[in-house]
């Protein structure tokens, strides 16, 4: 591949050409500044596997195209009344009290900014794999010729490590900022992407409620009671922040690349052809592989997903009651969630993972039957440890939750009141009485820890302390 594209022989290539058949901006000042970029690193040492600062850089470029204008103040105070009186219609539908945040209202810009350490959290397993993978098959079909030329430069895999680490820095800078068109708030994916802190972008919201003859002002309202909802959730239950990123991560770090099919494409794909390049993109040639394990993993990642968001659109749902079209904005943010965007899919081609409740409906239902059956306080208890949390196999039959879970309980209740009888010397009492009515002798009221009676012996052992424990701290009968 790399003798074609710079052996000369076929006239060159366009870089421009190649960009648009990678679905990168063809604007050429935007190209001509990658291409300087990529040029200055191929001496540069690397620092990773992604180049962050050309993802940074790149995303808010894309963020500023299309006029991201900046926030006012009546936006400001605007988003922050909305938000504050979503906090008071939340207070009698949800145990979780309010964060007591101040709203944000952000540019598409500050979005970028506020949430792009999250997203470097998110993909760096990812994208180490992607870029090692790439950079071995790359050179083991490089010529020696070529190998020894590259070695005056830091050697073959330090170049193609900067390379990869370039174009998936551009690629990941275009999908975030390909989002923050898209998004709506810091919680739009289900996920906190800045660190719980509640916002809406105003350029969006007024995006979203266009031409849905539904004004302006009640869109912004039902927005930001789930913007709030989701602040409570991640504010007020600790664990589900790292427990959804950890999972990520876990998943991310275990997906693995098809080296053949590299290697393959590393012969065959013509640089000079941007139908070639374009051809292999889109047959997902470089798309990482996942394994059955990796399957398992993000049934458990969806479920979770699914509940929080479920229970966003339930409370949300149940706070915005009184509005007029909060039934209509409901469904639409459903089907939103549900099938999500291009940009939201660029970035899970970029990944290998798609971010998406597939089933928020049964979430939905389920929340709202826990409601019923178990109360207000009753059903938001199970968000205290993962352990509590419905499963996939509730999701699929939510009337039986109640059914299993008392099955659970009971079986609980049953080890407890076992260990609690042990604790207290009861099966001990059992086995030295049961021990007397066979033989008819009398047992001296101390035993062993195991429950011997020690009745027979001629005053103890000389390690044994006076209330029947050893002398090394270890406790005698709890009844001594």
């Amino acid at each position: 591949m790399l003798a074609k594209m710079f052996g000369g022989g076929a006239g060159g290539f366009d870089p421009q050409e190649i960009a648009k058949a990678a679905g990168l901006p063809s604007d050429p000042a935007a190209m001509a500044m990658m291409m300087q970029q990529v040029q200055a690193m191929f001496s540069a040492p690397s620092e990773g596997p992604v180049n962050w600062q050309m993802a940074h850089e790149q995303a808010r470029r894309v963020a500023a195209s299309d006029n991201d204008p900046s926030v006012t103040s009546l936006q400001r105070r605007s988003v922050d009344e909305a938000l504050k009186l979503a906090e008071l219609w939340l207070d009698p539908v949800t145990e979780f009290p309010s964060t007591g945040q101040l709203g944000r209202a952000w540019s598409r810009a500050e979005w970028v900014e506020a949430t792009m350490a999250t997203w470097r959290r998110l993909t760096e397993p990812v994208a180490t794999s992607i870029a090692k993978a790439l950079s071995d098959a790359i050179t083991g079909q490089l010529p020696d010729e070529m190998k020894s030329m590259m070695g005056m430069m830091g050697g073959p895999a330090s170049m193609l490590q900067n390379v990869g680490g370039a174009m998936f820095g551009m690629q990941l800078g275009q999908a975030v900022g390909a989002l923050s068109k898209d998004v709506i708030g810091s919680t739009d994916i289900g996920v906190p992407l800045a660190d719980g802190r509640m916002a809406l972008l105003p350029a969006n919201v007024a995006a979203f409620g266009a031409g849905l003859d539904i004004p302006e002002q009640e869109v912004q309202l039902f927005l930001a009671v789930r913007e709030a909802a989701h602040a409570r959730l991640f504010t007020h239950i600790p664990w589900l922040t790292g427990h959804l990123l950890g999972s990520i991560e876990r998943y991310a770090r275990g997906i693995h690349i098809d080296m053949g099919k590299i290697e393959e494409a590393a012969r065959d794909i013509d640089p000079t052809n941007p139908e070639s390049l374009q051809g292999a993109l889109s047959q997902g040639v470089f798309m990482p592989e996942k394994t059955p394990e990796q399957d398992a993993a993000l049934v458990r990642l969806e479920t979770t997903l699914a509940l929080v968001e479920g229970w966003v659109d339930e409370m949300t749902a149940a706070a915005a009651a009184n509005l007029p079209s909060a039934g209509a904005l409901r469904e639409m943010l459903r089907r939103r969630r549900a099938t999500g965007g291009p940009a939201e899919h660029a970035f899970a081609s970029l990944v290998g993972l798609e971010l998406r409740p597939r089933r928020l409906r049964e979430a939905a239902a389920l929340w709202s039957l826990l409601t019923e059956e178990r109360g207000i306080e009753g059903r938001d208890a199970l968000w205290q440890h993962p352990d509590l949390l419905p499963t996939a196999e509730d999701l699929d039959d939510p009337a039986g939750f109640a059914g299993r879970r008392r099955l659970l309980d009971s079986s609980d209740a049953d080890v407890d009141a076992a260990l609690q009888r042990l604790l207290s010397g009861g099966f001990e009492e059992t086995d030295g009485n049961a021990a007397v009515e066979a033989d008819g002798e009398a047992t001296s009221p101390t035993g062993s820890d195991d429950g011997t009676p020690d009745g027979g012996s001629d005053g103890g052992s000389d390690d044994t302390g006076p209330d029947g424990g050893s002398d090394d701290g270890t406790p005698g009968d709890p009844r001594s």
